[in-house]
């Protein structure tokens, strides 16, 4: 039987065993992601509707910078944060170290840069075509960032998605920051990294199987739920 085989059939016993353990791991893996992406996004949108509405100087050096941190190696990342939460950095009187929200902030710190820099070529299109006509119609900064965020809702879903992407995925900086501690700050992705570690390839896969499919659930429910609210419940 090959790997890939075997890594599905582990995949549907760890799901039928209700495993206390793994459905820990699920629901820490999902609460630490989704409230990465959801900080990232209400942090990143604005942003990326001001870079794309407003002029100033080192405008373009911002642009630049959200682009260029899309590859931001996700160890230097979780390096930052954990000199910023040790005993000896600014934030270490917290005690947030080795925490779940360790993890989320490191996870946000990775996310901010793809939402800024999606919404903001959303955005830049948006007021290229409609800046002229919230202009005269005397909208506010803070109307017309409303207004382009209704107006691009499905490039702001292809953000969030990218930033909840990044997240989910993420296991060099969430080891650092987290610490990968049996029962508090273990995921999917770093319950992975130990069992590959372990040579137990099998359930490695069959984890990874089932993070897989937690991310397609997750894009198809925000794919559905954007069109549903374009088209309303009725259609």
């Amino acid at each position: 039987m090959s790997d890939l085989a075997q890594a599905f059939l582990v995949a549907l016993r760890l799901i039928r065993s209700l495993d206390p353990e793994l459905i820990g791991i699920v629901a820490l893996s999902l609460r630490v992601s989704l409230s990465a992406t959801a900080i990232a996004f209400l942090i990143g949108a604005p942003i990326g509707v001001l870079l794309a509405i407003t002029r100033f100087r080192g405008r373009t050096a911002a642009i630049v910078l959200a682009n260029a941190l899309l590859g931001l190696p996700p160890v230097v990342m979780g390096l930052i944060v954990y000199l910023l939460l040790s005993r000896s950095g600014p934030l270490g009187r917290f005690g947030l170290l080795f925490t779940p929200t360790a993890m989320i902030i490191a996870q946000t710190c990775l996310a901010i840069p793809i939402v800024v820099a999606l919404v903001h070529r959303t955005s830049d299109s948006l007021w290229l075509r409609y800046g002229d006509v919230l202009a005269v119609d005397g909208a506010s900064h803070l109307r017309t960032i409303r207004e382009l965020l209704l107006m691009g809702r499905s490039g702001l879903l292809t953000a969030s998605l990218a930033a909840f992407g990044r997240a989910i995925a993420e296991v060099g900086a969430i080891i650092i920051v987290g610490g990968n501690i049996r029962g508090s700050t273990r995921t999917m992705t770093t319950a992975i990294a130990l069992e590959t570690s372990k040579g137990d390839l099998p359930l490695a896969l069959g984890l990874g199987v089932i993070l897989i499919s937690l991310s397609i659930v997750v894009a198809a429910g925000a794919f559905f739920l954007e069109r549903w609210t374009r088209r309303g419940p009725r259609d």
